[in-house]
């Protein structure tokens, strides 16, 4: 694996053997097999593969959204694949955000509203306001949104997320419902949250481009890791083409 300039620090996760698989019998789906993974604090990562790859999979059961078959994964100190439903709800309350591709904003409330919902419950919150600064969105508060763009209302998605400073932000295809212009601003804004916040953040992604901005991308394939790469020099987002 090259050698970059990131610091080796905690692994914010580490996997070892981690199997997935659905279905039973010659059916059977094997998504993940036996994944042996550690991903520092702290950084960006992007996850690449095609489609079935166990991309995703990984990442759900990460995030505390799914459960793996065998093997174990961890996040810090925590044994996930140890915890109980009830634990892992209480994980992803206190540790996780999410943003997929398609941005779930409920359209009956504000920018401003869909923020706050997440605040309410939060141990730690950012105020609404501040989330939605830290997006570059503080002029549309009050927008509601079938009134916002695609990239703004992705950003709205972004906020929400990280709006109860969450340790790590999971996006998976974040930017796969926008063009590459828009696309690219929200990428500038998962950099902005890493930067600010110090938040881990995990992209998986289609967009081969976006690994120039990561600090590691993984490569997945059939279900395993086919290598990964430490970026010694990273492409601001802007930079970025696809």
């Amino acid at each position: 694996m090259p050698k970059g300039d990131v610091p080796q620090m905690t692994p914010a996760f580490h996997t070892r053997g981690l199997t997935k698989v659905y279905g039973e019998g010659a059916a059977a789906v094997h998504a993940l097999r036996g994944v042996n993974l550690e991903i520092p604090e702290g950084e960006i990562v992007v996850l690449l593969g095609p489609s079935g790859s166990g991309k995703s999979t990984l990442l759900n059961i990460l995030g505390g959204l799914d459960s793996a078959t065998g093997g174990t994964a961890w996040f810090r100190d925590m044994e996930l694949t140890a915890m109980s439903d009830t634990e892992l709800t209480r994980f992803r309350r206190d540790h996780v955000g999410f943003v997929f591709q398609f941005y779930n904003l409920m359209p009956s409330l504000t920018a401003f509203e869909n923020v706050e919902l997440v605040t309410e419950i939060a141990q730690n919150p950012l105020s609404a306001q501040e989330a939605l600064e830290l997006v570059d969105l503080h002029e549309r508060v009050d927008h509601f949104p079938a009134q916002l763009s695609g990239g703004e209302q992705q950003r709205v998605a972004i906020a929400r997320a990280v709006a109860k400073q969450p340790t790590v932000l999971f996006c998976d295809e974040p930017t796969g419902a926008l063009d590459s212009t828009t696309g690219r601003s929200v990428l500038k804004v998962l950099k902005e949250v890493n930067d600010k916040l110090g938040t881990t953040v995990l992209i998986i992604t289609h967009a081969a481009a976006t690994a120039a901005m990561a600090h590691r991308v993984i490569n997945f394939a059939d279900g395993n890791i086919r290598d990964v790469v430490v970026n010694e020099t990273r492409l601001d987002p802007e930079e970025i083409h696809w």
